[in-house]
């Protein structure tokens, strides 16, 4: 890890720790706000004491973070339009990221101080599209394409229908645990249970259904939110320190061979496809296969780009002996040929079988550029896990007494828990980041309506508010902050 810091300026070393530091209070804040929300039910019900619960929830969050991956990490880097990623320089690249994690830091306090189940996920990705917006003025670039929108739509997608699946989804459980179990004690309120039988905790398989579900909802959010904070330790090393992180350097001659044979199958995949995308790629129409020497990022220099990534790559086994331009380019290369791979992959006229093996083809094609050093996961997982075990009070009261008119019993907790961690796995499978906030507040508002105790509307309607509010505000937060850091330092 410290080798990082060798050869760098004295101003350098201090950004980057200073960066570091920054993306590891994020992740810290959003330990203590958003974990809440996955204690808050087994609390509430008393199926574990709140000391011993956020220290188990700390631990599944850890290891939700170092066992969940890397794909939604990228997801929400590649947020960012193509062109901003490859371009990024140290100046850049700081001010890039202070703006926008001082946007997000900000927002989270905020909302955890009145105690608002507000997102972190919305926080971020508000805080990442106002940066890539701010961009796109500064540079004159169009507003069309200072965000990767289509990557925007499909995690907007997903943040918004997430919650609605929790409310539907956690509603129709408790309805089916109703009619199955009509006259089970887990139909009790703490409260009741307490004053009716003398009894402070859930039965027993109540009890251990609502701790197993509770530490599931903890680990499927370590492994999407952790990844959140991974994503943005790597834009920090590429912004600062791209000589060491533009290409993964433990890269083996194997994934080198293998990044190597996947341009050359993209070139044949698009010579094979001749007829409907030589328009779209301007294939056989450059007249060369040398690069401008202005770097762009354009679809219709597609031949050119994989033949000067074929001709750097040639006789390459180890991205240690390139020098650092070479790896840039090798990068930027890469991020264009994966960026124009999308985009073809979703035009018509293509078949099915076709777009898969271009989807299997894009895999290799960034299996080095899209990675993560041992140490960032784990210094992430480590800020997520202690962050998880402090904070937690403000937001596990709005959550089990503040939603529904009465308290929440048994099969309610369990219900909403179940749903979101089922609902946030599914999400790391396909590598789309969700709130796990929304999802387990709308899952609780779900049973409640489901079991017609009725919504404190004053606490929904906050909720509400915050989710509505929170992107425009990062956005116009971050945007703000960039322009002000581009205009001051760069």
């Amino acid at each position: 890890m410290f080798e990082i810091f060798s050869g760098l300026d004295a101003w350098v070393a201090i950004s980057l720790v200073l960066a570091l530091a920054f993306v590891l209070t994020f992740e810290f804040i959003n330990g203590f706000h958003d974990t809440a929300n996955a204690v808050a039910t087994v609390i509430y019900t008393k199926a574990m004491p709140p000391h011993l619960a956020v220290i188990a929830s700390g631990i599944f969050n850890f290891l939700g973070v170092v066992l969940g991956g890397i794909g939604v990490a990228y997801a929400i880097v590649h947020l960012l339009p193509v062109e901003l990623l490859i371009n990024v320089n140290t100046a850049h690249g700081l001010v890039m990221v202070f703006s926008l994690l001082t946007a997000a830091i900000a927002w989270n306090l905020g909302t955890w101080y009145f105690g608002i189940p507000a997102s972190s996920s919305h926080t971020l990705i508000g805080s990442i599209l106002g940066v890539g917006l701010a961009n796109a003025l500064l540079t004159q670039v169009s507003l069309a394409d200072g965000v990767n929108w289509q990557k925007a739509i499909d995690i907007g997608l997903s943040l918004l229908l997430s919650p609605l699946a929790g409310f539907a989804v956690a509603a129709l459980i408790l309805i089916a645990l109703r009619r199955a179990f009509a006259d089970s004690k887990m139909h009790e309120t703490p409260e009741s249970r307490m004053e009716v039988k003398g009894k402070k905790k859930p039965p027993f398989w109540n009890r251990l259904v609502l701790i197993v579900s509770a530490m599931g909802v903890s680990f499927v959010h370590g492994s999407n939110d952790g990844q959140k904070g991974i994503g943005l330790i790597m834009l920090v090393l590429i912004g600062i320190v791209p000589a060491k992180f533009v290409l993964d350097l433990n890269s083996t001659t194997y994934q080198i061979e293998r990044t190597r044979d996947a341009a050359i199958h993209l070139q044949q995949f698009y010579e094979r496809n001749h007829d409907s995308l030589s328009e779209y790629l301007a294939l056989g129409k450059n007249g060369t296969t040398e690069m401008p020497k202005q770097f762009r990022c354009d679809a219709k220099l597609t031949e050119p780009t994989i033949a000067a990534l074929l001709q750097t790559l040639d006789g390459v086994t180890d991205y240690n002996q390139m020098d650092q331009e070479k790896r840039t380019q090798v990068r930027r290369y890469l991020l264009c040929l994966d960026d124009t791979a999308k985009k073809v992959g979703k035009l018509d006229g293509l078949a099915k079988r076709e777009k898969a093996d271009l989807d299997k083809l894009r895999k290799d094609l960034t299996a080095t550029t899209e990675y993560a050093p041992l140490w960032v996961i784990f210094a992430v997982a480590l800020a997520l896990g202690i962050g998880t075990m402090v904070g937690w009070k403000r937001v596990v009261l709005t959550v089990g007494e503040k939603i529904g008119k009465q308290g929440m019993t048994y099969a309610q907790g369990m219900s909403a828990q179940i749903t979101a961690s089922i609902a946030i796995g599914l999400a790391n499978v396909y590598s789309l980041p969700v709130s796990t906030t929304h999802v387990l507040s709308s899952g609780v508002a779900g049973t409640m309506v489901a079991n017609k105790s009725g919504l404190q509307f004053a606490t929904v309607r906050n909720i509400l508010m915050a989710w509505v509010l929170t992107l425009p505000a990062t956005i116009l937060l971050s945007a703000g902050l960039f322009w002000l850091g581009v205009k001051l330092f760069v």
